[in-house]
């Protein structure tokens, strides 16, 4: 076993976890690091707004109250950043896409999802990994409304891959045939981003 791997699983061991539950190349910490490309924009949550375009039946544009209506999903998951770390038993709220999906009647021919967030920011997905029952448009962390630095008022959580796919500061998820690149992916970074297959970097 690597040296690194030992150590990473000894101190989850230590802090009373089950090691398996670490991907590898991971480290565990106990704290949400701050990650991100470019400045924070301030976002009201008074005049935020999530648009729902693309291949859908319908357009859909929600303003932050008309998305906290929806019926609530709870979720305390295991988060992963292609930085290493990688935080135990985070507690989110937010909107499942099934409710979403409801209202936008996405077409047979969308496969695929691009999030859409401000200075230019994208991150792409299969539109199957939005139906994971612990993917969440998520509005509040850990019992609080999510803050800015950590993507609020809305972001995505996408716990099944690395957490840039998660994409912070959400205002449009466009459905698409065609799997789109994002901008981190643009960068290089890996299409899949499975943690547990460490796809990290390139295809």
């Amino acid at each position: 076993m690597p040296l690194f791997r030992s150590k990473a699983e000894d101190k989850v061991r230590a802090a009373g976890y089950d090691p398996a539950r670490l991907p590898p190349g991971q480290y565990l910490t106990p704290k949400w690091p701050v990650l991100h490309a470019g400045r924070v924009p301030k976002i009201d949550a008074a005049t935020w707004q999530l648009r729902i375009f693309g291949l859908v039946e319908e357009e859909v544009t929600l303003d932050y109250e008309q998305l906290r209506t929806l019926p609530a999903t709870d979720i305390t998951t295991d988060i992963h950043c292609v930085t290493r770390w990688s935080r135990f038993d985070a507690g989110f709220r937010g909107v499942h896409w099934r409710e979403l999906a409801a209202l936008c009647k996405p077409l047979p021919a969308a496969h695929f999802v691009v999030a859409h967030a401000p200075q230019g920011f994208s991150a792409n997905l299969p539109l199957e990994a939005l139906d994971e029952e612990n993917a969440i448009i998520c509005y509040q962390a850990d019992g609080e409304p999510l803050t800015a630095e950590h993507g609020g008022p809305v972001r995505l959580v996408v716990p099944s891959r690395y957490f840039w796919k998660s994409a912070k500061w959400l205002t449009g998820l466009e459905l698409v045939a065609a799997d789109r690149p994002g901008f981190w992916e643009r960068l290089g970074y890996h299409n899949d981003a499975d943690p547990w297959q460490e796809e990290r970097y390139g295809f």
